[in-house]
């Protein structure tokens, strides 16, 4: 069984766990990410974190969250966890009056995936902020 919770990435520890799940799902690929910016949440599978994901402010589109970064564990792939993360992100979205969710994925067709499957659609922001091959994903939250 798998449990989605928001992250308390102030506190100490549950930074470390962050930290700790990054360093595992993206080895050195990826800079680690500023725990203290955004929201973060975790997937616990029993009493263990298996997964994370994170929203900042948009710093590109109006109104909108960055979903900048989710990582699952190898061996709890292909359980749904980052659709139910995303889930998580878009209800917070919602809540709080966001507009929509953006992101953007290079060389990631599992990611690219979900977030076809999570109803996401690509786009061409005004700015684009990544590499030239990046896809660039939104979902209107209103």
């Amino acid at each position: 069984m798998y449990r989605i919770r928001i992250a308390d990435a102030d506190d100490e520890e549950t930074a470390e766990t962050l930290g700790d799940l990054h360093r595992l799902t993206f080895f050195d690929c990826a800079a680690m990410p500023q725990f203290e910016l955004g929201t973060w949440w975790l997937a616990y599978h029993n009493d263990d974190p298996v997964a994370f994901a994170g929203v900042l402010t948009s710093t590109y589109a109006r109104n909108s969250g960055y979903f900048s970064r989710v990582g699952v564990l190898r061996r709890h792939w292909g359980r749904g966890l980052q659709l139910r993360l995303m889930r998580a992100i878009e209800v917070r979205g919602r809540r709080i009056g966001r507009d929509s969710i953006v992101s953007d994925t290079t060389d990631n067709p599992v990611s690219a995936n979900n977030f076809i499957q999570a109803g996401y659609r690509l786009y061409e922001p005004e700015v684009p902020w990544a590499w030239s091959h990046t896809l660039y994903w939104r979902k209107r939250l209103r």
